[in-house]
């Protein structure tokens, strides 16, 4: 990696936040790395050397610091850059994809050889995937170790490790101490919560979280989701038990998540949905500089510095909801999702959930398949595309994984049963999260675009076009529109206000 030597040292003599999980400074007379933010003294230069991830930095022999603690990093490791398939595998990596499986098989799943994905990762993130994947391991165990109480074998199931031998190992390596040394050495920083785990889970301010919990509440179905201006908490299928996740906003530039889960070495894999449905990767000052040099983009933008593109929890649960949602109104869906739910989904039995009125969870494709769907009041067509979708996801549990590209991923799904291009492209944006994705169809948008730029509404191929100025990052102008549209009166008239002037 070619680093400006001197930008990256003014970021960590300023101590400027916004550099904070770009760069990584390894110093080489204490062996530790460091973010920018670290409140210890700025080492003399020639005594720095600078990584763009901390699995490069911890490749390079160096370990996490425990004043500054890399894991409490926003967006910790993550690609900003061209590389849609290194951002993909490193969605896949979060997910578990190099627990169980190697560099060739998810080099596969991505659509190409494992010999170029080395070199991918090489260049944009120096370091190997498994590198990336054991960085994230070791981090988790940090981040548990100082902020819960779990016992620290659970610490170590819990952060992927495959024995408790393994986990000792490592800290004893990195930090020539034990990991117990860890915790009694920072004190009682957090707890546990009842029954379960809480985790702080960092993002690059601003985050616009009405924005967020608006989405999630005009769309929560009761029974399965509960949603308040300051609480989002639902019920989840976690490999054949049931979990519950309370998500609140932290008081800081993090949010609080409450996670109770049958099995702790879950928790990575549902960390990883937390942060894929609240959208804790994404960069917002650099999507905002983007979308902002479009002349009627750029209020809309600076109205909603924060805004973030929502994800999905689960890909046949996505694909569901969006066929259920196929010409008719968002509630409307809402309450066929509740019937369906309710007549096919497996009830819950934790006290917990019970107490913030989640009974439910969302059925699985099994519990469909055989069912009078259509019974529920939908046309008989709808029903036979939910049991016809129910069945290929049961035949290939992998159809909603990424693919080498956007264009390969979107024609996947439109192969589905009741899947058209608007389904497709709005699947590929909220489960696989595609950055670029775009209904180009959805009439919302030709309806906001055509306010804020005052012009005549486009068509479907006159917003593309115009649209292709928007890239790599077409679903967070989808989202700035369809935020513009659902406004009030008044607060578009403001926002034209600005446009104008």
């Amino acid at each position: 990696m070619d680093f400006d030597f001197q930008a990256c040292r003014q970021a960590f003599l300023t101590r400027d936040p916004r550099f904070d999980g770009r760069i990584f400074a390894g110093v080489r007379t204490t062996g530790i790395y460091c973010r920018p933010v670290c409140p210890a003294r700025t080492p003399k230069p020639q005594n720095m050397t600078f990584y763009p991830s901390a699995a490069a930095a911890q490749e390079a022999g160096f370990r996490p610091c425990l004043r500054c603690r890399p894991e409490s990093s926003p967006d910790l490791g993550a690609w900003r850059g061209t590389s849609n398939t290194v951002s993909r595998a490193l969605a896949l990596i979060e997910a578990g994809a190099l627990d169980q499986g190697d560099v060739d098989a998810l080099a596969g799943r991505l659509g190409l050889g494992e010999r170029q994905l080395r070199r991918l990762f090489q260049q944009h993130l120096g370091a190997s995937p498994v590198a990336v994947a054991q960085t994230r391991r070791v981090l988790l165990a940090k981040q548990l170790i100082h902020e819960t109480r779990l016992p620290m074998a659970e610490v170590a199931l819990a952060a992927g490790f495959g024995s408790v031998r393994r986990f000792n190992e490592t800290f004893q390596q990195l930090f020539a101490r034990p990991p117990g040394a860890l915790r009694r050495t920072r004190g009682g920083e957090a707890a546990s919560a009842a029954g379960g785990v809480t985790v702080r889970l960092p993002y690059r301010a601003p985050y616009d979280w009405s924005a967020m919990i608006g989405f999630l509440a005009a769309r929560a179905i009761p029974g399965v989701e509960a949603v308040s201006s300051r609480r989002y908490a639902r019920t989840l299928a976690v490999e054949g038990g049931h979990g519950l996740v309370v998500v609140t906003p932290g008081d800081g530039d993090f949010l609080v998540a409450e996670i109770r889960l049958p099995r702790i070495q879950t928790l990575p894999a549902v960390i990883a949905r937390i942060r894929r449905v609240f959208d804790l990767a994404a960069d917002p000052a650099l999507i905002g500089e983007r979308l902002s040099q479009d002349p009627a983009l750029a209020p809309l933008v600076a109205a909603r510095p924060g805004l973030r593109a929502p994800g999905a929890w689960d890909g046949f649960e996505l694909a569901v909801r969006a066929i259920l949602g196929q010409q008719i109104t968002v509630e409307a869906a809402r309450r066929l999702a509740a019937r369906l739910t309710e007549a096919f989904g497996a009830a819950v039995a934790d006290p917990a959930a019970a107490g913030l009125g989640l009974t439910r969870i969302f059925p699985t494709p099994d519990q469909l398949v055989g069912q009078d769907i259509a019974a529920l009041g939908m046309p008989r067509s709808r029903g036979a595309a939910l049991m016809a979708l129910a069945r290929t996801v049961i035949e290939d549990p992998a159809v909603f994984s990424p693919r080498s590209d956007l264009d390969s991923a979107v024609a996947a799904l439109r192969g589905l049963p009741g899947v058209g291009d608007w389904t497709a492209h709005y699947i590929a944006l909220r489960e696989l999260r595609e950055p670029d994705a775009f209904p180009h169809g959805d009439v919302a948008l030709h309806r906001a675009y055509a306010a804020a730029a005052g012009v005549p509404r486009p068509t479907p191929r006159e917003l593309l076009l115009i649209a292709e100025g928007w890239r790599p990052w077409r679903a967070y102008a989808a989202q700035h529109l369809w935020a513009a549209d659902a406004a009030p009166p008044h607060e578009r008239i403001k926002t034209d206000a600005q446009r104008a002037a």
